[in-house]
């Protein structure tokens, strides 16, 4: 009778790393990633002599000394005299802000647009195609000098609000819109506030925790519980009652008309309205496309069934087509948000200043920094695209099919 054993295990020779399929990959990767740091250290040493050789050395002992220039939107305090450290943290809250506000409203124009071109109603999908091609198939930068012209030209200045011959009036006596901007009311923190933000922020908390309550209740249990008047209610009422009960702690600084300009509350200057629309109307557009593909990429048999069972469109759009479409629209929804980000850069066109018109326009200037300017633009960049795609890639996680 014969035993059937195992073969005996073949000893590791040098010659399987190349022989060996089990092995090459694994080689020939180890092989580049060597030939890869040698090319990059001979080209940081290269650097560093050709620097050392013009007398010059990498330091960003420049981000300490005074900046010396203007920043005409300030998020944070800065004056002239603040350190270029400074006017980089208000380029980059700058481009942070135009880049969130651009990307909440791209993705509203986007959906809506997207949904609207597959409507049977003609005329609603060929004014939503149109709008598509237009604004996709010319450059941003045209958008962004176009949308500024036109607030530049069309809007009143200043000293057509002054006197009783104004040939323009603020709007609810607190937002003016103006050639230089929109002007609205301040807020101003008291004492207070701080509990009445954390109320707020309470009440999203649980707008959360109820959507998901219904949503799950709606998946387990087939009950379907009202979403949008409970939602509008946890928004609004926790809060304005807060207001009152702590005693009115933030009250409102309006603009008001003094000398030639505006004074009080806040400016939204032209420049950053301009970037933002532009951003925003023209991802918008790919946005739409990426709505269209994954609400076409759902069967037409999922839509039959759901009005079979007699529910509205709208339900059917809400609870069947566009959570199935996630999967499919969120992988190229970061591409975009990823493009926003990196578009803002064209800030400069219209004076707006992001990182890109503090740290890598004046600042290098004035400093002759180029390197340090550039590199730290590099991680900037980098870090924010890294940190947009983890966040999406996480949800992305969530949304997707889950086989088994």
């Amino acid at each position: 009778m014969t035993t059937l054993t195992d073969p005996p295990r073949e000893s590791f020779r040098l010659s399987m790393l190349i022989n060996d399929t089990r092995y090459r990959s694994l080689t020939f990767q180890a092989i580049a990633l060597v030939i890869l740091i040698v090319i990059m250290a001979y080209l940081g040493m290269n650097l560093v002599a050709n620097l050392a050789a013009a007398g010059l050395n990498i330091s960003y002992e420049f981000l300490g000394e005074p900046a010396g220039y203007d920043i005409n939107q300030r998020p944070i305090p800065y004056d002239s005299q603040s350190t270029h450290m400074r006017a980089s943290i208000v380029g980059i809250l700058n481009t942070l802000i135009v880049a969130f506000l651009a990307c909440v409203t791209a993705t509203i124009l986007g959906v809506f647009a997207g949904v609207l071109r597959l409507s049977k109603n003609w005329l609603v999908s060929k004014l939503m195609a149109v709008y598509v091609e237009a604004f996709r198939n010319v450059p941003v930068l045209i958008w962004i000098i176009i949308i500024f012209s036109i607030m530049t030209v069309s809007l009143p200045g200043p000293r057509d609000f002054r006197g009783d011959d104004a040939t323009a009036s603020m709007v609810f006596d607190a937002f003016a819109f103006t050639n230089r901007g929109v002007y609205t009311p301040k807020p101003i923190w008291e004492a207070g506030s701080t509990a009445l933000i954390v109320i707020f922020l309470a009440s999203l908390v649980a707008i959360w925790a109820y959507r998901r309550y219904a949503r799950k209740q709606l998946y387990e249990q087939g009950n379907l519980l009202p979403v949008f008047w409970p939602s509008l209610a946890l928004f609004f009422i926790p809060t304005i009652l807060a207001y009152y009960i702590l005693g009115r702690p933030v009250s409102l600084e309006y603009p008001a008309l003094q000398g030639f300009n505006f004074q009080g509350g806040i400016q939204i200057r032209g420049s950053l309205i301009a970037l933002w629309f532009a951003l925003a109307i023209y991802t918008g557009a790919f946005i739409a496309e990426n709505v269209r593909a994954g609400i076409q990429a759902i069967s037409k048999g999922q839509t039959e069934a759901a009005a079979a069972l007699g529910l509205r469109p709208g339900r059917i759009m809400n609870l069947v087509i566009l959570p199935q479409a996630l999967r499919v629209i969120i992988p190229p929804l970061i591409s975009q948000y990823l493009n926003i980000t990196k578009n803002s850069s064209l800030a400069i066109a219209v004076g707006y200043m992001d990182i890109t018109g503090t740290l890598g326009g004046i600042t290098l200037n004035q400093t002759g920094r180029a390197i340090e300017a550039i590199l730290l633009l590099m991680l900037f960049y980098l870090t924010i695209s890294l940190s947009i795609s983890a966040i999406l890639n996480v949800y992305n996680e969530r949304v997707k099919l889950k086989e088994r």
